[in-house]
């Protein structure tokens, strides 16, 4: 018929970028991994867990339309410098710049840590290496080529923080709780501090999402979550929220859509941080 034309393509919003993720090998990190190579981005997954890293890679190339290659894996383990460094290097080696990094490597508090006499100064040590140390590093090493124009010029640096722990208080571990605090107090102050240089700092805060990781620290399988936190708990009646929308909201930020965006903790909670003030 005339007058119609065909549908044009969706237009890919990371087309060009090159970003490393942290902890991009399962969860909320291997999401944000695939959606950001369906956009056009070269992603490195760095990430202590090989065999997934390897195997994610894999599936993302195979997707590729012409072979390309849009996915490769690096082990990183966040909490050494030099692991965190090479990653970082390896994106610049390969690709010849860096434009987003996604510091998204974190860990749990153990769950009977609740009670701050039951806190085990180890394990909280251990949360802060992971969450805020981790997030240092991954900061620091972006922006350290981003800085010398290997991003081609600014960048985009986005670290993975929590409603439920960074905006609302009582139903976390202290150690976890106190660890994403820190991570945004970290991205406010960075977004300060590289915003002459043209690198935006921003931080994504969901809500709880049945990851492996959330599931392990309640105890409970994905529909027991669900109607926990999305049928009792949660703000927003009707809809769940899953490891993609988080992605997306990550995506948004690392977009030039958001190219005036920088110093905010972007809350995909529902409401749920209202709710709960």
């Amino acid at each position: 018929m005339k007058g119609f034309a065909p549908l044009a393509p969706i237009a890919k919003r990371l087309q060009g970028k090159v970003a490393v993720i942290t902890g991009g090998a399962a969860g909320l990190g291997a999401s944000a991994a695939r959606l950001f190579a369906r956009h056009g981005a070269k992603v490195v997954i760095a990430d202590i867990q090989p065999e997934p890293g390897r195997l994610l890679s894999e599936e993302i190339n195979s997707s590729q339309s012409h072979g390309t290659a849009a996915a490769s894996y690096v082990h990183c383990d966040v909490t050494v410098d030099a692991d965190v460094r090479n990653a970082v290097d390896a994106a610049v080696s390969t690709h010849g710049r860096l434009d987003v990094m996604l510091s998204n490597a974190g860990v749990m508090a153990r769950p009977d840590t609740m009670a701050i006499a039951s806190t085990d100064p180890d394990d909280f040590r251990r949360v802060f290496d992971v969450n805020v140390y981790g997030a240092f590093l991954a900061a620091k090493h972006a922006a350290r080529v981003m800085m010398t124009g290997q991003g081609g010029g600014g960048g985009a640096i986005v670290f993975m923080a929590s409603n439920v722990t960074a905006t609302s208080y009582g139903t976390t571990p202290h150690a976890y709780v106190a660890s994403k605090h820190a991570v945004v107090g970290l991205m406010r102050n960075l977004c300060v501090e590289l915003g002459g240089n043209g690198i935006r700092v921003n931080s994504v805060s969901p809500f709880a999402v049945p990851t492996a990781m959330s599931l392990g620290f309640t105890g409970m399988d994905e529909t027991a979550f669900k109607e926990a936190y999305y049928g009792k708990t949660g703000n927003l009646k009707g809809v769940e929220l899953d490891a993609g929308d988080v992605a997306e909201a990550a995506l948004y930020l690392a977009s030039e859509d958001a190219k005036y965006v920088s110093g905010i903790n972007l809350l995909v909670d529902g409401g749920y941080s209202l709710k709960s003030a």
